[in-house]
């Protein structure tokens, strides 16, 4: 293996202090990212399409609750971010003379908009669609395929963990069924629109081409492995298959989720309907997986202990809510943090990342082919 030459815990490269690492090169890195980013994606497409042929349903680009379909959510949200990646640095550096406007931005554009930036956010926005659109038709084709359920078994196994009791009945007594359910009804309905954001800043504004690399890469084996569990273990989740233990909850936007998602499934399941999805599928619970990766690429990506902070406080309240609403069971949870460690390190291990022993940091290997490493 070709080895690169990086100053490591440095903020830049200079001909003095550098140390030799055995680091991959530029090349090796994404040699790796591509294929596993573009193999995942070939794999979720190839299997949606099969499960669709073999018994007869039709793929569904499925409709969201945050800027409308999948196709149109990040490409739109691409363009979004560069408006707001040049219009107020324009406006700033320029000091209002527009005579200005056109040389900021050309320089902006060719230091940060490069081909490998410009090719990180194609390869991304591409994968991270065709998983995530297999990934919601195979949960819809889910009842087709497996019509055994172990939604008993986990609530026993919830009942064990507990000495006897409802993760639902004790938190409910703990927390009151009562205000405290608007904020967590929001905290869980705030994954929505993270997916697509998280996904977004991280192509854009990641400071090493690296960390939008591992990002985009775990979030894809995230909602890959979230695919197969659902297969592997068919549950409805204790709020449809128990749902007289959430009776006593006010009706939020969480319940209205809830009711619309059940709406949903009957409309696949018992009306014929073939234009939308059903999504209803409890083991694991991606809320966690995804809220937990999140909060471990803020953890190791960024240098803003605020947001690390929000971040990890964000993941433990969704996995309160979770059980608070009737989302999932215990061994969903559980389920979900192994997805995002695992998913995490696969994909750091693809973008060329090296962990730091007994420490949450990581040296990345690559940003540009003129710069091997930016710390």
């Amino acid at each position: 293996m070709t080895l690169a030459t990086a100053r490591i815990g440095g903020s830049g490269l200079g001909a003095e202090g550098r140390a030799t690492c055995d680091l991959p090169t530029l090349a090796t890195v994404y040699r790796r990212a591509y294929a596993l980013l573009v193999g995942n994606a070939i794999l979720m497409g190839v299997l949606a399409v099969l499960v669709a042929v073999v018994y007869d349903k039709q793929l569904v680009d499925p409709e969201g609750s945050f800027l409308g379909p999948s196709w149109l959510r990040l490409p739109l949200l691409l363009a979004m971010a560069l408006g707001i990646d040049f219009v107020p640095r324009v406006l700033w550096l320029s000091r209002g003379n527009p005579k200005l406007w056109p040389q900021i931005a050309t320089d902006r554009w060719r230091t940060h908009w490069n081909r490998e930036r410009r090719t990180l956010g194609a390869l991304g926005v591409i994968c991270f669609y065709v998983v995530y659109v297999s990934y919601r038709n195979l949960k819809s084709f889910l009842p087709a395929v497996r019509s055994v359920k172990y939604d008993r078994e986990l609530h026993m196994l919830d009942r064990a963990l507990l000495f006897g009791h409802d993760p639902a009945v004790v938190l409910h007594g703990l927390l009151g069924e009562g205000a405290v359910a608007w904020p967590l009804s929001y905290v869980y309905l705030w994954f929505l629109p993270l997916v697509p954001l998280a996904v977004t800043a991280w192509l854009v504004w990641s400071r090493n081409i690296s960390y939008g690399y591992w990002f985009v890469t775990s979030q894809c084996i995230a909602w890959t492995l979230g695919t197969a569990s659902y297969y592997a273990l068919p549950t409805l989740g204790p709020g449809f298959e128990y749902g007289q233990l959430y009776f006593g909850l006010p009706h939020t936007e969480a319940s209205r989720l809830m009711d619309a998602l059940a709406d949903g499934r009957h409309a696949v399941l018992w009306a014929g309907t073939t234009d939308t999805v059903q999504s209803v599928a409890g083991f694991a619970s991606l809320h966690v997986a995804i809220t937990l990766l999140v909060a471990l690429m803020v953890q190791y990506t960024t240098r803003m202990r605020w947001l690390k902070i929000v971040f990890w406080v964000n993941f433990g309240l969704t996995c309160v809510a979770t059980l608070y609403f009737g989302w999932h069971y215990i061994a969903d949870d559980i389920a979900g943090v192994m997805i995002a460690f695992v998913s995490f390190w696969v994909g750091g291990i693809a973008s060329g990342q090296k962990f730091d022993k007994h420490s949450l940091h990581s040296h990345p290997t690559t940003t540009t082919s003129a710069v091997p490493v930016d710390r």
